[in-house]
């Protein structure tokens, strides 16, 4: 009868183990998956059009009837600062010729984790264990899945997202909620 209990326990414990494992995946600490995508470009409906110099808005977009300037422009960036894990790197909100925008994050350096996702947010950047949980108190936009914790990458932002209502970007861990890293967008 013994020997069971002990069996038993023994079985209990491996599976309370491996569901930790599988949870937690502390392997991930050490893997690091590098990406190094190049800026996208758009192609413009007319060239020509395309080439002109835009003026501004307020919110850094072309005036009405003004053409978009030809080649990919950064309206807004920032640089990431540390939050539960070191991280490094620029944040950059790119507009393309064809008037679309992507968030582009250049030399990007964070740890791996579970769940990592790239989040556009309303919240404060903030310093220290006070900006580790803001991200998720107000709105924000999940972008995707980090496709890589090391180098460069760009998330498309949805049609329709007004991105100057998000100042920040969070490396958002979304299994344990808490940010990796963020970055103030400050207008270029």
């Amino acid at each position: 009868m013994r020997k069971r209990r002990w069996i038993a326990v023994a079985v209990a414990g491996l599976v309370v183990a491996v569901a930790g494992l599988v949870w937690f995946k502390p392997w991930a600490l050490w893997v690091d998956e590098t990406v190094n995508e190049a800026l996208p470009t758009a192609t413009a409906t007319a060239t020509a059009t395309a080439t002109a110099t835009a003026s501004a808005t307020a919110s850094g977009e072309p005036a009405a009837g003004t053409p978009s300037p030809a080649g990919p422009v950064t309206v807004a960036q920032g640089g990431f600062i540390s939050h539960e894990h070191a991280t490094a790197g620029t944040a950059k909100i790119v507009r393309l010729a064809d008037g679309t925008h992507t968030l582009r994050l250049e030399g990007l350096d964070t740890s791996n984790g579970p769940d990592l996702r790239v989040w556009l947010s309303d919240a404060p950047v903030k310093e220290g264990k006070a900006g580790w949980s803001v991200f998720d108190d107000g709105k924000y936009v999940n972008l995707a899945k980090l496709k890589g914790n090391k180098g460069d990458q760009n998330y498309p932002l949805p049609a329709g997202v007004d991105w100057s209502a998000y100042p920040s970007v969070s490396i958002w861990c979304d299994r344990f909620d808490v940010s990796f890293g963020a970055a103030a967008l400050a207008r270029a």
